[in-house]
């Protein structure tokens, strides 16, 4: 209503106690057999203390050549006939806001919008998704783009840097791993592919933990936005503790 921003992406971070001796490579097993990812993978680094096991289905930037592409995703519902208007509204909303993150490093008239609003199925719900790309220079460096990309617009909010002002006031928990970026990067071949870091679990201090979140808009209403992070959540939460039981 103060016209600070149009979208925020509140989450919340769930944790558990884990055993130090447990090794987090037999719950990425476990998802890559029963919840197959497009941007899966594992990550362990002992010398600070953290292990990542990641589902993401969602692209943050693959790099080919001068070539950058993004696909973010905004609106998620159980199915697809639960999809409302506000979750197609918000999806633009950031695309808006990726196409501009781009264009301060994109070759003139090169930022295109590939694909808008495409509904992609994933286990346990369905989410909107939309491709943008853009070519650049092909010295460009990895430190220039992320100062422009990063980070990414789906789980920050419109303006960006509003967003990220209210979500540091308002979120209790640091994100940590949780929705930064997940992937490889071969800077010799000009090639990447980086996740957004959601669905993800990081193991830190004893702790194993998970974010879910839900971008709030002036259209959100209160109890579809909890249930939209228990929704994200309540898969593969019990598949990480081999509960059969709903959150």
């Amino acid at each position: 209503a103060r016209g600070d921003v149009y979208q925020v992406n509140l989450c919340r971070v769930l944790t558990a106690p884990v055993a130090a001796e447990i090794s987090l490579v037999a719950l990425h097993r476990r998802l890559n057999q029963v919840h197959p990812a497009p941007y899966a993978g594992f990550l362990s680094l002992p010398d600070v203390d953290l292990e990542v096991v990641c589902a993401s289905p969602e692209l943050f930037l693959r790099r080919d050549g001068t070539q950058l592409t993004t696909g973010p995703i905004k609106g998620t519902a159980a199915t697809q006939d639960q999809l409302q208007p506000k979750d197609q509204a918000e999806n633009i909303m950031i695309v808006d806001l990726m196409r501009n993150d781009l264009s301060r490093i994109a070759q003139t008239g090169s930022v295109q919008v590939l694909d808008l609003l495409r509904v992609e199925q994933h286990p346990g719900l369905v989410q909107l998704v939309s491709d943008i790309t853009c070519h650049v220079e092909s010295n460009l460096g990895w430190d220039q783009i992320m100062r422009s990309t990063f980070p990414p617009g789906s789980v920050t909010g419109a303006p960006k840097s509003s967003a990220l002002a209210i979500i540091d006031e308002l979120e209790p928990a640091s994100r940590d791993v949780y929705c930064g970026a997940f992937g490889w990067v071969d800077a010799d071949t000009q090639q990447a592919e980086l996740a957004v870091a959601i669905r993800t679990f990081w193991r830190r201090d004893g702790l194993l933990r998970f974010g879910t979140g839900a971008g709030i808009t002036w259209g959100s209403d209160p109890n579809l936005e909890w249930r939209e992070t228990v929704l994200k959540a309540d898969r593969l939460c019990r598949l990480a503790s081999g509960s059969e039981e709903r959150l």
